[in-house]
């Protein structure tokens, strides 16, 4: 973890300032320490509810991630998932970049070589990918095990916030779309992309090994637009990707 990263981060409870101490960060008011792993710091280790089902389910499945995408690569030459929400982002020169779920990385190689770039991931198993990847691409990220619904960072502390994939089995959607608000600095046009209900129905609920974590659902999945604030402008929805994906997008208060 880089020293300077300090300034943006707090316990995602309290939101308190953390100091590094030794192999750990600490909460001097409350005394509680955030494990340092492999350089990634600790902020929910195993987490509870539905957080705990996917968490484990992207564990188990981080190993072949990579490989799922380049194989959907070589089907379809031509298929490109993740253009329809990156143009969204509004990224200048030097900007503070934050993505929550960040996965394995993979969006990091489309964006400009010059921001910051933090991620932030439920899974460690997604993260030690990424680790990987960011060694291969010859980039600088820091990386965060934590929860959507309680991020690690200070107010107002990024340029561009944006999520991809996840966000419809957040535990609390609500608070997660908070958060993500919480973090950015005033206008910020924020993104959030995941698959739609064509896809987790007709794909998804029918695939080996995959399935069992998307059946028995008490409702269908829609973009989440409830759950943003009615003081956020500029709110829009589209499918994107042949109806796959929807990119909800909208602007924190000025």
């Amino acid at each position: 973890m880089n020293e300077g990263s300090l300034t943006i981060l707090c316990d995602p409870d309290t939101h308190d300032a953390l100091e590094l101490r030794d192999d750990s960060l600490l909460n001097p008011k409350t005394g509680k320490r955030f494990a340092i792993r492999e350089g990634i710091p600790v902020f929910v280790e195993t987490a509870a509810g539905r957080n705990k089902k996917y968490q484990e389910f992207y564990d188990k499945i981080a190993w072949m991630y990579d490989a799922g995408e380049t194989l959907m690569h070589l089907v379809r030459p031509k298929a490109d998932f993740r253009a329809g929400f990156l143009k969204e982002l509004e990224i200048r020169p030097g900007a503070r970049v934050l993505e929550v779920s960040v996965g394995t990385g993979a969006n990091l190689a489309r964006l400009p070589a010059d921001i910051e770039f933090f991620g932030l991931d439920l899974s460690w198993g997604m993260l030690r990918r990424w680790r990987k990847n960011l060694a291969k691409w010859k980039r600088t990220a820091e990386l965060f095990q934590g929860e959507g619904e309680r991020l690690p960072f200070r107010d107002a502390a990024f340029d561009v916030v944006f999520h991809a994939g996840g966000f419809n089995f957040f535990a609390d959607r609500a608070r997660a779309a908070r958060e993500m608000i919480r973090v950015a600095k005033p206008g910020t046009k924020i993104a959030i992309a995941d698959e739609t209900e064509k896809v987790v129905k007709h794909g998804y609920e029918k695939m080996p090994v995959v399935r069992k974590y998307y059946k028995g659902r008490e409702e269908a999945v829609v973009a989440p637009t409830e759950f943003i604030p009615p003081e956020c402008t500029e709110i829009q929805t589209k499918e994107i990707f042949g109806g796959r994906l929807y990119c909800l997008t909208f602007r924190t208060p000025q």
